[in-house]
């Protein structure tokens, strides 16, 4: 069977990538940098609504992602 590509968008730019990629993956075909941000924890990846998901998420097609600023829980910055 041939490999079925899906377009999907990272932060308003589309990418076609292989069908059960990684939302991880298709971060890293667009900007590498912000992939790596996700793995070290800086940047945290969320669905077109902003709800939080993990990176390992198998992409659809027409599947929106963001990629944002991961911010510290509060109760994780009072001492």
């Amino acid at each position: 069977m041939p490999n079925v590509e899906v377009r999907v968008f990272v932060n308003e730019r589309g990418v076609s990538v292989p069908a059960g990629t990684a939302a991880l993956d298709a971060v890293r075909a667009l900007f590498p940098e912000d992939a790596e941000g996700i793995v070290a924890g800086r940047l945290r990846l969320t669905d077109s609504r902003g709800l939080p998901i993990a990176a390992d998420t198998k992409v659809m097609g027409g599947a929106i992602f963001r990629v944002v600023t991961a911010r510290e829980r509060l109760s994780d910055a009072t001492p």
